[in-house]
């Protein structure tokens, strides 16, 4: 098998550190109604010191798991104190499904539940609602509104490699990129230039 014949198949699994055992089991299995699959209980693995840990895995669809580390008789670091900024909600599991109708059902379970549905929102390719589990970890399930095409494949290279050249640019005169504007008349500017070349 060549480097180019080599690919992902999706997730096996996502895993986060949750310091709420019950009310994990409970949100993930009784509220989500996600299998229980399997728990890891160790003494602590590695080199050094590493606390004793449950590590425990729910079915999330299509040969997938989320699952959690709980260190037994420690307490939550402050630095991993959710906070709901980017640096936390951008870090987000995000599951599929397939309808309209699927999506708004999810939507009435979870409601029925007591949990919080943040906002439901359009956006480009997928319809997705959100919320938090008991950690405060930032979720979210969407239905696609459309496949990828070849045209998204080009955007996305035009727009990273134009806020790649940015970015150097303005770090070259010690500024910072704060805004997008720049982002899209770089952009812009890229494309220009290749429609010129292709003339």
């Amino acid at each position: 098998m060549t480097d180019m014949a080599l690919k992902l198949n999706g997730a096996h699994h996502m895993a986060r550190p949750t310091w709420k055992l019950k009310e994990t089991v409970a949100f993930y299995r009784d509220v989500l109604g996600l299998e229980l699959v399997h728990c890891v209980s160790a003494r602590g693995w590695g080199r050094g010191y590493h606390p004793d840990f449950l590590h425990f895995f729910f079915d999330s669809g299509n040969g997938s798991t989320i699952a959690f580390f709980y260190y037994l008789g420690h307490e939550q670091p402050d630095h991993l104190h959710h906070r709901p900024e980017f640096d936390n909600d951008a870090h987000h599991n995000a599951w599929r499904v397939e309808t309209k109708e699927e999506l708004e059902t999810w939507r009435k379970r979870l409601e029925d539940n007591g949990v919080e549905i943040m906002y439901q929102i359009e956006h480009e390719v997928v319809e997705s609602i959100y919320f938090r589990d008991p950690n405060g970890y930032y979720l979210e399930i969407g239905r696609p509104l459309r496949s990828f095409v070849p045209i998204d494949v080009s955007d996305a290279e035009l727009t990273l490699e134009a806020a790649i050249a940015l970015e150097e640019e303005m770090a070259a005169r010690g500024e910072k990129l704060t805004a997008i504007e720049p982002v899209w008349k770089a952009k812009g500017e890229l494309v220009a230039r290749r429609l010129g070349k292709a003339a």
